[in-house]
């Protein structure tokens, strides 16, 4: 870890002392445009706001998140249109946007929609052992429908069960630590980074080698999260407050559950998106995806625009036969939807210079030890978008030239290698609430339930306080 460190330092000293220097994005066209490190700032100051301005200016946040995004937005792109001209300009963000955003915030949208139409009722109420329980499924669940889709069906129950408490904001914070991010590890379709590598050669099965991993990660969490509950649902217990339950027993009534099918549309256009690019039917001759041509060489590929039209046909169909009643029940509303779209299109928007950056860098770097690519992989994670990252850091590892391990398309990558950089892509995400698409959703959907959630630098307080000791213990262990 010391290694680790002293390497992050040097580089970092490094970039900020020759800056001018920086590489720009894969390819021959990007290397000799090199995008400068102070192109970053924008991204620093959205993420500045998102952390301290619901601190200092709640009420103005509130309503101006588009005016703060759309400036940050343009703060990066007038400058880099100015220095590499506008059509460049309208590409980056036209790429970034079509390719990257729209499947992202569809499938938001999608899960969001279906599972705001499956409700829980009955007498289970929320205790330290029914949590555990409810996070255990839900960690469990995460490999099989998405960290996302995990996340949007278990988070209305598990809000309504705990509704009695006063204290629970901490059950959402280990919510997301678990449901969100640890427990989508297992298969492609529990987080993106893992279909990426899938596409790129990896086993669909290969994930299933990091159960023992995501085992200790739970058990360990887990008995942490036991030791917190019990001592605040005692507190709550002892202040008077007791569940609202008319009658002895447990009864247990799922509403809309017909909306697994929805649910099970939108898993299999994930799935279909990986898998349709490397179809001859889909590549042109010259192995290119095919797609609707947008600008520039920015094209909408044909497998995402299946995946889109998939996705929002199950949404459409699951609210047209689903009772409004059952969305009342929910406390459904547009709004943690809405702003999570607003600010992830200034997140995706403002990072594309640091991933350029990075990905010009990521051959560079030296890095070639497990601990090493689980530790620079999970915390870039924790704030760039992790599919990316994981790519960079594949890429890396197959041309560094290794002669054993797994073949991908990419070359050659050790067990342990792959092993360190799936798991750092995928449990880093939970560092910070913009590691991962659910945190922010869980968050929102929380406060919009009148649970009093940590604020950003708040949030990563239990972050560091919980996962990263669990990480150490991870490297000791897992990535020597």
């Amino acid at each position: 870890m010391k290694k680790c460190m002293t390497f992050l330092g040097s580089l970092t000293a490094a970039v900020l002392c020759c800056p001018s220097t920086a590489l720009a994005a894969e390819g021959a066209k990007a290397a000799s445009a090199p995008i400068p490190l102070w192109l970053c700032i924008p991204f620093a100051g959205l993420l500045f706001c998102i952390a301290v301005l619901p601190l200092i200016k709640p009420e103005w946040w509130e309503s101006h998140q588009p005016l703060a995004v759309a400036f940050w937005s343009c703060l990066f792109i007038l400058p880099f249109g100015f220095f590499y001209g506008p059509g460049r300009a309208a590409e980056t963000v036209l790429e970034c946007l079509v390719n990257d955003y729209l499947t992202f915030i569809v499938l938001l949208f999608g899960l969001f929609c279906v599972s705001g139409n499956i409700t829980m009722e009955g007498d289970l109420a929320g205790s330290p052992r029914v949590n555990i329980i409810l996070l255990t499924i839900g960690t469990l669940l995460s490999s099989w429908i998405g960290t996302t889709g995990a996340s949007m069906l278990l988070i209305r129950p598990v809000i309504k069960m705990n509704a009695w408490r006063r204290n629970r904001s901490h059950i959402m914070v280990f919510f997301i630590f678990l449901v969100s991010n640890i427990g989508g590890c297992l298969t492609p379709i529990g987080d993106p980074p893992l279909l990426m590598g899938f596409s790129r050669g990896v086993p669909f099965f290969w994930s299933l080698h990091l159960f023992p991993i995501m085992l200790f990660n739970m058990v360990l969490i887990l008995f942490i999260f036991y030791r917190v509950d019990m001592k605040r649902y005692r507190r709550d217990m002892a202040r008077g407050r007791k569940p609202d339950i008319s009658r002895p027993g447990t009864k247990i009534r799922i509403r809309g559950l017909h909306n697994l099918i929805f649910i099970a549309m939108i898993v299999a256009a994930v799935i279909l998106s990986g898998m349709l690019p490397d179809m001859p039917l889909f590549k042109t001759p010259e192995g290119h995806v095919r797609g609707i041509h947008i600008f520039g060489e920015v094209v909408l590929g044909f497998p995402a625009l299946i995946e889109i039209v998939i996705i929002l046909a199950a949404a459409y169909l699951s609210f047209k036969t689903t009772s409004p009643e059952i969305r009342k029940k929910n406390h459904f509303t547009w709004g943690a939807i809405k702003e999570v779209g607003i600010l992830f299109i200034g997140i995706f928007i403002t990072m594309q210079p640091a991933l350029a950056i990075l990905k010009g860098m990521g051959s560079q770097l030296g890095i070639t030890e497990p601990f090493q690519m689980f530790w620079v992989t999970g915390v870039l994670s924790s704030f760039l978008d992790n599919t990316p990252t994981y790519l960079v850091f594949l890429t890396t590892a197959g041309a560094i030239g290794f002669t054993g391990g797994l073949a991908t398309t990419l070359g050659q990558v050790p067990v342990k290698v792959l092993t360190a950089i799936s798991c750092g892509a995928v449990f880093m995400g939970a560092n910070t609430y913009i590691g991962n698409a659910p945190n922010f959703m869980v968050k929102s959907i929380a406060d919009e339930n009148g649970i009093h959630m940590p604020s950003f630098f708040g949030y990563m307080g239990w972050s560091l306080a919980v996962l990263v000791p669990v990480f150490l213990l991870d490297t000791v262990l897992f990535f020597r």
